[in-house]
């Protein structure tokens, strides 16, 4: 029999639910590979429940595919060609209602422990009175 703290990784993260659902922050992740995304999205959310961030998604985003095609040789040898793609695979996080500080202490927390092959773009929204 497993200890708890294992058996928890084999389950969906736990989410925190939003009162006011007021944008905080968007966090796009982008990788090649759809494990190494998904290990981390699922890092990047446990992190937010623990850290009392309500966490909406991960949605995923459409794929971004890149095709192009090269000779084989490069003197006359047009005819014979070789075709290249990339899929880049995306999905986001949208914090809501969260306090300012919690969410750059999370964005540096990810930033401290990123996972190899995956990046990170975060857009946080401030906001503040009319005084």
């Amino acid at each position: 029999r497993l200890p708890r703290a294992v058996q928890a990784t084999y389950l969906e993260p736990l989410k925190r639910t939003p009162t006011h659902r007021i944008p905080t922050c968007d966090l796009q992740l982008r990788s090649y590979s759809l494990r190494n995304l998904e290990v981390f999205t699922d890092f990047a959310m446990r992190a937010a429940y623990y850290l009392n961030l309500p966490v909406s998604g991960p949605v995923p985003l459409p794929r971004i595919t890149e095709r192009w095609t090269v000779p084989r040789s490069n003197f006359i040898f047009k005819k014979s060609q070789e075709n290249f793609e990339r899929i880049t695979l995306r999905r986001l996080l949208q914090v809501q209602d969260g306090n300012a500080e919690v969410v750059s202490i999370w964005l540096a927390f990810l930033r401290k422990y990123q996972y190899f092959g995956v990046g990170v773009k975060a857009n946080v929204y401030e906001h503040s009175g009319l005084d």
